[in-house]
């Protein structure tokens, strides 16, 4: 298969992934676990500015592909791994894991995140369990499934 197709279908796993993690956030908050997602609070804390330009019934529909763009894209970056790495059982959860890493220390401290409302253990920890989900979904078989 070619390296551009490989990263197509990591991209498209990518968004799928990001789907999935949506509806584990449905229940991560239902059950108070989490106050507040992360694309919304980089939407309306991080970015605010843009976000007053969407139409206010819009703006979750917005958020949301936002979201599964993004998750596409960490899908394409799981693409241009070396294979070796890819096919271990481990480097999908383990990448999901570092994409909320890099949230943690890199976006929401440039975005000025977390200042005011440090997120609680059970929080992070409900995230950290929605970034795995996304890498397990991210790492999964390849398409065409390969014997």
């Amino acid at each position: 298969m070619s390296g551009r197709g490989e990263v197509g279908r990591a991209f498209a796993r990518g968004v799928i992934a990001a789907m999935a993690m949506s509806g584990l956030r449905k229940v991560t908050t239902g059950l108070g676990f989490v106050e507040q997602i992360p694309p919304e609070r980089v939407a309306l804390e991080g970015i605010p500015a843009l976000v007053r330009r969407i139409p206010p019934e819009r703006r979750d529909v917005v958020v949301e592909f936002t979201h599964w763009a993004y998750g596409g894209t960490g899908g394409a970056v799981f693409g241009l791994l070396p294979p070796l790495v890819r096919k271990q059982g481990w480097a999908g959860p383990v990448y999901g894991a570092a994409v909320w890493l890099g949230y943690e220390l890199a976006i929401a401290p440039i975005l000025g995140l977390h200042r005011q409302n440090e997120p609680s253990l059970t929080e992070r920890a409900a995230l950290v369990a929605d970034h795995v989900l996304y890498g397990a979904v991210v790492a999964s078989s390849p398409w065409p499934h390969e014997a």
